[in-house]
């Protein structure tokens, strides 16, 4: 059975139940002949177990409770307390469950029989109405109100989720707008200056004299630099329009190789050190891992002197820890660059738990980098 219907079942067989008992104990309590409390006995507790039944019979439990009292009456000659319990409990179910002709029948049906009742036990017409009002017209109406309070408040539901909905879409509009905005000013700004730059180097290398080997290196090293960096730019901007072509992935620990060269080629000693067990880490802490690296190589060609960085990689038990090491060089130790780039690398192993260290060595000259990432937490 559905756990959700059946709880309710549950409940229905509970009030049935209790009706059973208390319209029973009343019969029982009447002191009539055996035969007669006999059989009033069998009727009420008949109907009472009827309110257990499916909610879409409460028109003809309601018309069962209301011809107990009238057979009652007629067999007898005079009303019994039977199924007034059971008279109150129909009302309700059929005030919430029923709509259209079948609950105001039920209604017509109930207040028939108490009226019935009513002045054949010789009561005045405004006791007889009141009888009806307070035995099935306010059950009845305490079941519709039940029933139109439930559908306001699942009304109100709908009405709110239907409005997280619409804010959460407009939010999303409105970041893939400013996404591709964003993503506009890139490739018309940027990709054009670094498309400029590398087709400039590239002339410039063309019309060099044939002995000019020298400025043809570094020429070279420029139009490479200016190609990975519209490989990056490119897809960035595929990201920024929510574009991802099959099998691109975003460049991770096995491009270190071709970043180093990258740097070497620019005229800048680069090692790389690695050290411990290798291990495979997630995809977006390997792409945070060679970002960082990438910006440490920037701060070195930027902010240190000729004699190059040195990168070590070190895979611990539980840890994955990059460290950079340069000599820095004059006046740039505490630039205000650095500071942008190691913020940079301090927000990115924020995002996996990790710790920076970064700083002047006790020589006064060597600056010294130093991020450990938890791999377990980031693993997890």
């Amino acid at each position: 059975m559905d756990p959700i219907k059946l709880p309710l079942k549950h409940q229905s067989w509970l009030v049935a139940a209790v009706c059973m008992i208390t319209d029973g104990g009343f019969v029982l309590l009447d002191r009539e002949p055996a035969w007669q409390t006999a059989i009033v006995l069998a009727m009420t507790l008949a109907v009472d177990a009827m309110l257990a039944g499916p909610a879409k019979l409460s028109g003809w439990v309601a018309a069962a409770q209301a011809a107990v009292p009238v057979i009652v009456l007629l067999s007898i000659g005079r009303g019994i307390d039977a199924n007034d319990a059971g008279l109150l409990i129909a009302g309700y179910r059929a005030g919430a469950w029923l709509r259209g002709t079948p609950a105001w029948a039920s209604l017509g049906v109930l207040s028939a029989s108490l009226a019935i009742c009513s002045f054949a036990a010789h009561h005045t017409p405004p006791t007889t109405l009141l009888v009806v009002a307070k035995a099935a017209v306010l059950p009845w109406l305490v079941g519709r109100y039940t029933t139109a309070r439930r559908a306001y408040l699942a009304e109100l539901e709908k009405r709110s989720e239907m409005e997280k909905r619409d804010a959460t879409a407009a939010v999303t509009k409105a970041i893939t707008e400013e996404r591709s905005a964003i993503a506009r000013d890139l490739h018309d700004v940027i990709v054009h200056h670094v498309s400029a730059i590398g087709l400039h180097a590239g002339a410039a290398r063309l019309s060099l004299p044939d002995g000019d080997a020298k400025p043809a290196l570094s020429l070279r090293s420029v139009e490479i630099a200016s190609r990975a960096a519209m490989v990056d730019l490119r897809h960035l901007l595929d990201l920024l329009h929510g574009d991802k072509p099959e099998g691109a992935r975003q460049p991770g620990l096995d491009n270190l190789d071709e970043l180093f060269d990258n740097v070497r080629a620019a005229g800048t000693p680069a090692r790389l050190e690695v050290s411990g067990q290798h291990r495979a880490v997630p995809e977006s802490l390997d792409v945070t891992v060679y970002r960082i690296i990438q910006e440490m190589l920037t701060n070195a060609l930027r902010h240190g002197d000729s004699s190059g960085v040195t990168v070590t990689l070190e895979y611990g038990r539980k840890s994955l820890t990059v460290a950079a090491q340069n000599t820095a060089g004059a006046g740039n130790g505490h630039s205000g660059s650095v500071r942008r780039g190691l913020v940079g690398i301090r927000n990115r192993a924020g995002m996996f738990a990790g710790t920076t260290r970064s700083g002047l060595e006790p020589d006064g000259r060597t600056w010294r980098t130093v991020v450990t990432f938890p791999l377990e937490a980031s693993c997890r």
